[in-house]
């Protein structure tokens, strides 16, 4: 979470000194918002998954596989929105 926020204030400024416009600002707003989301997903996830069970199973742990997965490939996906975004201001 700590470096989904640092990424997300990076970009803010990033936003802030290339002037974006309001339609790039609300993508942006939303990509951030659904990362923060998604990762708070993640941990209580894995925190249920915890608290379920505390020996090795299977299932839980691809529960906590999957999760993460989710997180990683909205990241990635903000990683390319990003780019359309920010690469032609540059």
């Amino acid at each position: 979470m700590r470096i989904h926020l640092a990424a997300g204030a990076i970009v803010s400024a990033a936003g802030f000194i290339l002037s974006l416009s309001r339609m790039e600002w609300c993508i942006l707003i939303l990509v951030i918002a659904g990362m923060l989301a998604l990762e708070t997903v993640n941990t209580a996830i894995e925190k249920t998954v915890d608290l379920v069970t505390e020996e090795y199973k299977p299932l839980a742990g691809m529960a906590k596989d999957l999760a993460a997965g989710a997180v990683l490939l909205f990241a990635c996906a903000a990683v390319i929105i990003g780019m359309i975004i920010f690469i032609p201001k540059l």
